[in-house]
């Protein structure tokens, strides 16, 4: 396996609680295990890229039995085939910084552009290449699991390399779920147990001319006020596309759910008008601040 990125030092804070009125210490997290599974994919089109050379599009499916976020490291892809190897510089292979659901896969994400929010596909570019008579194209990546640590952010970090054979192109893939898990995607009346308690329900779906608007309610059953974050959750459909540019959670505003009372807001999310079959991947922070659990929550018949 070729070198992978350096890993950038994290250095851990104390966060003072305004709502709360005390300081909150990250909570260690343990390792991934090594017999847990990783990231796959499969070429979905090979073809003469405009460029010159061959473009491969790709689909990457989530086989860690966790949530995971995955990227491709700086190193070039590398694709053997009729006995050469050839370097491919231009790797775009990603969840967008999302954590994806285990079992679910998908093609492309969401990202900021010069001109507001962008689809990027999921490809690899080899400009010194002709279309392959079969072969395997390497792309080394890293990954996370598990629940996001606004402390640890890297934590449950692992490494891998996604094997692509490119004798067989697969062109007949249902998104976003590749493997049903059991329990795992809720219906839109579901309540989520959150930070202190706080019960966090999806009260509305609705389509705007931009995509999606989703009305979120907070009830807060103790006596002190508490802010819960779910920063903007994106969502995945049929076309296999995660829609919502990637941000931390805790940057997106709440209002505070005061004590025995509620709490109302909205997010909002640029989606196709013609994307369908929509799961929102639901980021929440529970158990302590700053620690997000994950949910899937199903509107595909909203």
């Amino acid at each position: 396996m070729r070198t992978k990125k350096t890993l950038i030092p994290i250095l851990l804070c104390l966060l003072l609680s305004f709502a709360c009125g005390y300081i909150v210490l990250p909570e260690e997290i343990r390792n991934p295990s090594e017999e847990s599974g990783a990231w796959s994919a499969l070429a979905t089109n090979v073809a003469t890229s405009d460029g010159g050379g061959i473009r491969i599009d790709i689909t990457i499916r989530n086989d860690t039995g966790d949530w995971s976020a995955m990227e491709a490291t700086d190193e070039p892809a590398l694709l053997e085939a009729g006995g050469e190897s050839i370097d491919c510089e231009t790797v775009v292979v990603s969840s967008g910084g999302h954590r994806l659901a285990p079992g679910f896969q998908m093609r492309g994400f969401t990202s900021e552009g010069d001109d507001g929010p962008e689809v990027e596909h999921l490809h690899v570019t080899c400009t010194d290449a002709a279309a392959p008579e079969g072969g395997t194209l390497s792309i080394d990546y890293v990954y996370f699991t598990g629940q996001y640590n606004y402390y640890e952010p890297e934590a449950n970090m692992a490494d891998g390399t996604l094997e692509i054979a490119l004798d067989e192109i697969a062109t007949e893939l249902t998104y976003p779920v590749a493997h049903e898990v059991e329990g795992l995607i809720k219906d839109t009346e579901v309540e989520i147990t959150t930070l202190n308690d706080v019960v966090l329900t999806l009260t509305g779906v609705e389509r705007t001319e931009e995509g999606l608007q989703f009305a979120w309610k907070t009830a807060n059953p103790g006596e002190y006020p508490t802010y819960v974050h779910i920063g903007n959750p994106p969502v995945i459909g049929a076309e296999g596309i995660i829609y919502g540019v990637y941000q931390v959670p805790d940057l997106a505003s709440v209002p505070i759910t005061p004590g025995g009372g509620e709490a109302e807001w909205t997010t909002n999310v640029a989606v196709p008008q013609d994307a369908s079959n929509l799961y929102i991947l639901l980021s929440a922070e529970t158990g302590k601040q700053r620690l997000y659990a994950n949910h899937v929550i199903d509107i595909s018949e909203e």
